[in-house]
């Protein structure tokens, strides 16, 4: 019963997060001066809106009720995933926002779990090479690409590789009206996706590289590796197995602790190559004044973040078993 103690503290500091972001939202546009739902809306759509629609919205939201009653709404409405409706789209915001979330989810999984195995080699690499070329080389060169702001190294890759070389397309994710299907879909996919991957691994792989690479250096220097040495293992397995098993610890952690921060940067990095992602539904939806759609998608953001900051944080209790009994 006591192991279950942690996880059930970080699931209700989870659950109590989750219930102030709710609150906030709920609360501060209700708050502003003037009609609600001009400040949900803004006056650029009620301009637009008729009579019928209006009364519609003002009826969903139950806005001419008490705050209770407001309040009631707006929990069941999130129950049944209505994030609102989209006047620029047409639409419900959470069925727009479902149609790009998997784009986005692709690219910065994708881009995140390049970075981390990429980087945990070389880390591990570097270390067992400590002052050598290799070593020099890698250390200068990855805190080098880490220094880029990674908006800046995606413009810089697309003027390289997409417009003066061609090598890959220039926007989107996959050939629009090409009908593809299959394996042939998949290259397109994938054509799509190099640039925007390669952006975001640039700049990602030099922080896992440090972590790495100094967590196993200390590792490399105990006396339980030079044990399995005596042993008999093979330099690959005191490398990977031993020393590299031992060092994924600060790797979770700072990939946990970054994963808010790569969510930023992905966003721009979709509108830099016009990705069909949250990142150019965001960019859309501000210069349309679309405000329920923006609100929906710092909400989903949000709860997206706290959701794997708390994935990251039972994992490593389940790596670590010291950590249980932290505090």
């Amino acid at each position: 019963m006591k192991n279950d103690l942690p996880g059930r503290g970080l699931i209700l500091n989870y659950v109590a997060a989750l219930a102030a972001i709710f609150s906030l939202n709920f609360a501060l546009p209700r708050l502003m001066p003037g009609d609600p739902l001009h400040a949900i809306y803004g006056d650029e759509a009620l301009v637009s809106m008729t009579a019928e629609m209006e009364a519609h919205l003002i009826k969903q939201f139950a806005l001419d009720r008490t705050w209770t009653d407001q309040l009631a709404a707006y929990l069941m409405g999130l129950l049944h995933g209505d994030l609102g409706f989209s006047y620029y789209y047409k639409d419900q915001v959470s069925a727009v926002i479902m149609g790009a979330l998997p784009w986005t989810l692709l690219l910065t999984l994708l881009a995140l779990a390049i970075a981390t195995v990429i980087g945990v080699i070389m880390g591990i690499e570097a270390a067992s090479r400590r002052g050598r070329l290799l070593d020099r080389g890698l250390t200068a060169s990855l805190m080098f690409l880490s220094g880029f702001p990674m908006f800046f190294m995606g413009i810089l890759l697309l003027l390289i590789f997409g417009v003066s070389l061609g090598w890959a397309p220039l926007f989107g994710a996959i050939t629009p009206y090409s009908g593809l299907e299959g394996l042939d879909y998949l290259k397109d996919l994938c054509s799509h996706l190099a640039l925007p991957v390669a952006a975001l691994v640039l700049v990602l792989v030099g922080d896992t590289f440090l972590i790495t690479r100094s967590t196993a250096i200390s590792i490399l220097a105990e006396s339980f590796i030079m044990t399995a040495r005596a042993i008999g293992c093979s330099e690959f397995k005191v490398k990977y197995a031993h020393s590299g098993r031992n060092s994924l610890l600060p790797v979770v952690t700072e990939t946990g602790m970054r994963i808010p921060h790569l969510l930023i940067q992905t966003l721009f990095i979709e509108i830099v190559f016009s990705y069909p992602g949250v990142g150019s539904l965001l960019n859309t939806a501000l210069n349309s004044r679309d405000y329920p759609l923006l609100q929906g998608i710092l909400l989903l953001l949000t709860v997206l973040v706290l959701t794997v900051n708390l994935f990251v944080d039972l994992l490593y209790s389940k790596l670590d078993p010291r950590v249980r009994y932290a505090h």
